[in-house]
């Protein structure tokens, strides 16, 4: 099972809700296959927290109980859940943990969408995952995904959309998908088969003016050690443009690798657990001298915050872009009576310097306003120079 972890999205049913493990995340398992963003708001009018070790015990209570009657202990569990107040906790069934677990190996078993909601609540296609199926049946970004073998999507929420793509966690590769859509007001029927593939969370780029982009999408299994080999790649004099907008977040771990790429050693995060403190420390020997401006937004998440302050905090980056979504609670998961797994809130993390960001968020250097931040990034860039 996987070790600590941290959500960042709120529980709004027992399934579908978020965690990634030893940190931060903002990623649903299942969208980082495909999905369409949940809401994202915090919830209201929760009772008062209960203390972690008190809202542990009374969840794998709850389940044995259950277990022991005959009834379901995974929803008596997210029954306690509920009620102590963490907003942050759920619980997954063996299936769904086990799919979340691959998630987090950048592993799933989909057609390679990403969708997106648009304002007037339509399914838009936002990413094709290049070589999958969707791509050689020529969807393209733009698109409107009207229905899922014969089923509208429209109004459905994030994670009813991503099991239809993905078929539950029975889907093998190969099984078939029937997906209505629609270009320019001509609608296309096409039939798919699921296959095994693989999260591109980093992608490179360069920038009009010389500047290497680096995207991380998401902190999946060996993102961080992307990270490095791009830096590493990329020409000695040119700046760096770390794109974290939209990150939801991820393994902590490889947020420290990411971060381990452009610090010489020392502090990343401090978190604590159960009140314990805790710290995390970069790895020595990284790229300290190319000029780096790190870019945000409001749905900048968990790892990617915490990876994003530890670099403001050191003077390591300018940050440019919006405040970013704040959330700084640490989950752990464990395995109940029954074989279902809770992720309840353990703990909270703060950058270098002390500070939290839960329900904050973190304020940029620099704010891009209603321009192109990819634009403003490279002037910024312009203004910290080249290394000597």
């Amino acid at each position: 099972m996987s070790g600590l972890s941290a959500f960042s999205r709120p529980r709004g049913s027992r399934r579908g809700a978020v965690a990634l493990t030893l940190v931060v995340t903002g990623v649903a398992a299942a969208q980082l296959a495909c999905g369409l963003p949940g809401d994202e708001s915090p919830a209201a009018g929760h009772a008062a927290a209960q203390a972690p070790a008190a809202a542990h015990d009374a969840v794998v209570e709850a389940a044995a109980r259950a277990e022991a009657d005959g009834k379901s202990g995974a929803d008596a569990a997210a029954e306690a859940v509920s009620r102590s107040g963490d907003r942050w906790g759920t619980v997954y069934d063996p299936e769904e943990y086990a799919a979340f677990e691959q998630a987090l190996d950048g592993r799933y078993t989909g057609v390679g969408l990403r969708v997106r909601a648009r304002a007037d609540g339509a399914a838009e296609v936002a990413r094709v995952q290049e070589s999958g199926p969707a791509d050689r049946a020529g969807i393209r970004p733009g698109d409107l995904l009207r229905a899922i073998d014969g089923r509208s999507v429209a109004g459905l929420p994030s994670t009813e959309v991503v099991r239809l793509l993905r078929g539950g966690a029975d889907a093998v590769p190969g099984s078939q998908v029937v997906l209505a859509t629609e270009r320019s007001g001509r609608a296309r029927v096409h039939t798919l088969s699921r296959a095994r593939l693989h999260t591109e969370s980093v992608t490179v780029g360069r920038l009009p003016h010389g500047a290497v982009r680096i995207k991380v999408t998401a902190f999946t299994k060996g993102s961080g050690a992307e990270v490095r080999s791009a830096l590493a790649a990329a020409p000695a004099r040119a700046g760096l443009v770390l794109d974290l907008r939209g990150n939801s977040g991820g393994l902590v771990s490889e947020a420290v690798t990411a971060a381990s790429a452009l610090l010489d050693g020392g502090l990343v995060a401090t978190y604590d657990v159960r009140g314990e403190p805790r710290a995390l420390h970069a790895r020595p020997g990284g790229d300290t001298g190319r000029p780096v401006v790190v870019l945000v937004d409001g749905a900048t998440m968990s790892a990617a915050e915490l990876l994003a302050g530890a670099l403001q905090d050191r003077g390591r980056a300018v940050v440019v872009g919006s405040r970013t979504y704040g959330k700084g609670s640490v989950q752990m998961p464990t395995r109940l009576p029954g074989g279902s797994v809770a992720e309840l809130t353990v703990g909270h993390y703060r950058t270098p310097s002390g500070r939290g960001l839960d329900g904050r968020g973190l304020t940029p250097d620099l704010d891009a306003g209603a321009g192109d931040a990819s634009e403003r990034a490279e002037t910024v860039l312009s203004g910290l120079g080249s290394p000597s």
